[in-house]
C-alpha cells in the first residue's frame, strides 16, 4: 500500500516537472535578432562577424599569455615589455589589438589584457 502510494506521489511529480512548455526553457542567444525571417541573413551575418571578431580577440590574447609563460619558465624573469617576446623571437609580432581595444601588461606578474583604448 505505502509502495503504490510513493509510486503515485513521484509519477505526479514526474508528470508536473515535465508539464513545462519547451518555450520556456529556450532561451534566445542572440538579443539583437528580430526574429524575422526577412532579416534572418542579416541577423546570422552580424551574429558571424561579432563571433569572428570573439575568437580573434581570445586567440591573440592567449597567443600572448602563452608567449610570457614560456619566456617566464625559459628565463627564469618576465619579459620587461611585449617587445621583448618579439625581439627574442618567442613571437614573431605583437597581434594588432582589436578596434577600440589596446594591449596592458604588468611586466611584475606576467599579465596580459586587452583593455578600451583610451
Amino acid at each position: 500500500m505505502k509502495t503504490s502510494a510513493l509510486f503515485v506521489l513521484a509519477a505526479g511529480l514526474l508528470l508536473t516537472s515535465c508539464s513545462k512548455k519547451e518555450a520556456d526553457a529556450v532561451q534566445p542567444t542572440n538579443q539583437a535578432a528580430s526574429g524575422n525571417p526577412l532579416t534572418a541573413p542579416v541577423d546570422y551575418l552580424g551574429a558571424i562577424a561579432k563571433a569572428k571578431k570573439h575568437s580573434e580577440k581570445t586567440i591573440d590574447a592567449t597567443s600572448v599569455d602563452q608567449a610570457v609563460q614560456l619566456f617566464y619558465a625559459q628565463e627564469d624573469r618576465f619579459p620587461k615589455d611585449l617587445n621583448e617576446l618579439v625581439s627574442k623571437h618567442y613571437i614573431p609580432a605583437i597581434p594588432p589589438a582589436p578596434t577600440g581595444l589596446q594591449w596592458s601588461y604588468n611586466p611584475k606578474t606576467g599579465e596580459t589584457k586587452l583593455l578600451a583604448a583610451q
